[in-house]
């Protein structure tokens, strides 16, 4: 498809200002530009209740957001983590959509960030995404969450740690998952299928730009086979969670990604993938820019709204 005229537009724009790719960038110019990506985003929507507390990974101790919409009972939750290429990013980042997902959901959303590479290098924000999951199942009870009724949820790099925690989860029995939603996630920085080179640059996020970001995470190349830091390494791919599988037509990750929910198809997980035609990677953060952003975030909180649902009626 051609490619969205408002993601056109955009593209046009950051050319003509000269944005340079992000393997061209420092750590710090990267963290700065995802930081911008708030100026693409609607007005942040009013939620009932908004919290900050902090969790504990190790010895560490990180923040995390609570978001509760207007409820009279106990609500499902999504612990949300956020993308950046395992380098940049935060919860002001998704401040914006975390919101509007509590909203339209009217599940509680918690926003979990972790450390970030290259300071800190796998294993830690995968330690710190599974942190974060016990803390919700050990914590959420006292913010009208039900802890037996959780989704995981991320986009890009944040997509990567959510699909690498319901496998932690699964692996070790609990916490119980009721889904996981994985919005182009990186899978692979090995991967070698036609998207890598279809769409190598000019679309937000280049193929190089995609390998200085897992260059930056990975600690030494045997990482790459921990199914911790690529989750299509693991040896089963059976008794993992309803999925929701989001990619974009034009980004260099969407085959891993796509490959990666038919792998879990295979083994009998019960995956729904959708491929957004002429959209990027990183759209989900753009309900300002991009009106065409509402459509994952409606089928985000459509899925969630199901597992509700579902678990409900059960």
């Amino acid at each position: 498809m051609p490619l969205d005229h408002h993601v056109e537009q955009l593209l046009a724009g950051l050319q003509a200002q000269g944005l340079k790719s992000f393997e061209h960038m420092s750590v710090d110019e990267a963290r700065a530009v995802v930081s911008t990506f708030t100026g693409l985003q609607a007005p942040p929507e009013p939620v009932a209740r908004v919290e900050d507390q902090h969790y504990v990974s190790g010895t560490t101790e990180l923040p995390l957001r609570i978001y509760i919409p207007e409820n009279d009972g106990p609500r499902p939750v999504v612990l949300y983590f956020h993308g950046g290429g395992f380098v940049a990013g935060d919860l002001e980042v998704i401040d914006e959509p975390a919101r509007a997902l509590a909203n339209d959901s009217g599940a509680i959303v918690v926003t979990a960030t972790y450390r970030r590479a290259p300071e800190h290098r796998f294993p830690a924000a995968a330690d710190d995404a599974w942190a974060a999951l016990n803390w919700v199942a050990d914590h959420i009870a006292e913010y009208g969450g039900e802890p037996d009724n959780v989704v995981v949820m991320g986009d890009s790099a944040g997509g990567n740690l959510a699909a690498v925690t319901a496998l932690r989860a699964r692996d070790r029995g609990a916490p119980a998952l009721r889904g996981q939603v994985l919005i182009y996630p990186v899978i692979d920085p090995n991967a070698q299928l036609p998207s890598r080179t279809d769409f190598a640059e000019g679309y937000i996020i280049t193929a190089a730009a995609l390998d200085w970001f897992w260059e930056q995470y990975l600690s030494a190349p045997e990482d790459a086979d921990n199914p911790y830091a690529v989750p299509s390494r693991a040896a089963r791919s059976d008794g993992l969670p309803p999925t929701l599988l989001l990619t974009t037509e034009n980004e260099v990750a969407r085959d891993e990604a796509e490959q990666y929910g038919d792998r879990l198809r295979a083994a009998g997980v019960d995956v729904r993938t959708v491929r957004f035609e002429g959209l990027v990677h990183g759209v989900y953060w753009m309900s300002g820019a991009v009106p065409r952003s509402l459509e994952l975030r409606s089928t985000v909180a459509d899925f969630v709204r199901s597992v509700f649902v579902t678990t409900s009626a059960s």
